[in-house]
């Protein structure tokens, strides 16, 4: 099929699609296959480069068939194995979903497109931490992907806030490339798995438990230190820092799902079913945005298929 990169706003009648997928990470790419190969008329609208958060992941280790891949490979994979059955539009925005009669009438940047069907599978975003510093040192030493950024921090001191899996293996990654790697974790505890703490043990990473980090220090023009708070004592301490990558969790991008009605949690994950429809006729919800969702790609993937799945049944076999 067709990769799409839009430049200009097309004109005249909507295109019209069976099924429109909005997000272009792993659970989309994997329900354009299953869509396409049922028969399907098949869009992926992806507001940035097709693969998701994946890409973003310096070492996937636990996805089956790839013993160790690094998450740009993966991401590639993915969208190469997708383009061979569905057209994918790449940096186009969906603005808003519209319900016309039977129909769907999906709002992009570009252009307008109607569908018989919708999956919303547009992922998450990295939550923020909201302390002093954290805004203004953005792209100064504040970065959220080690993946995207870590290099630039070779042979200097940083901080990885988070000590769940995604920053213990961020960790473990910017340990190869900088001498002095710490991790701060709000916990009392490990809250990474056993082969990750493991590997940060041997590898001699500082795993602060129990630490929160109060305001992210700089010079004006670059990150200089980090203040940390111990919670069990209310100790303070100044560490110098170059660099600090924030791993805190991530937040559900619901808000087009949410203005066209559909129904969500109360911390904005979409409520679905075990065949990922939605409280909408023909609208389903996958991966990590679903309630409940354990953000694994292998979940994602699977929910990917269920919902192309299950609109194949309703459109077709009702």
């Amino acid at each position: 099929m067709t990769l799409f990169v839009p430049h200009l706003k097309t004109e005249g009648e909507p295109q019209k699609y069976d099924f429109i997928v909005i997000g272009g990470g792993p659970a989309g790419l994997e329900a354009a296959i299953y869509a396409t190969r049922s028969g399907l008329k098949t869009l992926v609208l992806e507001k940035n480069i097709a693969g998701g958060l994946v890409d973003e992941n310096p070492l996937v280790e636990n996805y089956l068939g790839f013993k160790s891949i690094k998450g740009s490979d993966l991401a590639r994979t993915f969208k190469e194995h997708a383009l061979e059955y569905a057209e994918i539009h790449e940096m186009e925005a969906v603005k808003e979903v519209r319900a016309e009669g039977e129909q769907y009438r999906v709002i992009t940047e570009v252009g307008e497109y109607l569908a018989d069907a919708v999956l919303f599978a547009t992922g998450t975003t990295h939550k923020h931490l909201g302390i002093p510093g954290e805004k203004e040192y953005y792209g100064k030493g504040v970065s959220y992907c080690v993946t995207c950024d870590g290099y630039i921090f070779k042979d200097k001191r940083v901080a990885i806030i988070g000590g769940g899996n995604s920053g213990a293996i961020a960790a473990i990654t910017m340990k190869e490339i900088s001498p002095e790697v710490t991790v701060i974790e709000f916990m009392d505890r490990w809250m990474c798995e056993d082969s990750y703490r493991k590997k940060i043990e041997e590898l001699g990473i500082r795993y602060l438990m129990n630490h929160m980090a109060t305001e992210i220090v700089g010079d004006g023009t670059k990150v200089t230190a980090i203040r940390i708070k111990n919670r069990a004592t209310g100790e303070e301490q100044e560490m110098p820092v170059d660099g600090v990558f924030i791993y805190v969790g991530l937040v559900p991008q619901t808000e087009v799902a949410q203005k066209l009605g559909v129904k969500t949690d109360e911390k904005g994950y979409v409520i679905a079913d075990r065949y990922q429809r939605t409280n909408l006729p023909r609208v389903y919800a996958a991966g990590d945005i679903v309630s409940g969702n354990f953000a694994q790609i292998a979940v994602a993937v699977g929910q990917g298929a269920v919902a192309a799945l299950a609109a194949y049944e309703d459109l077709r076999l009702k």
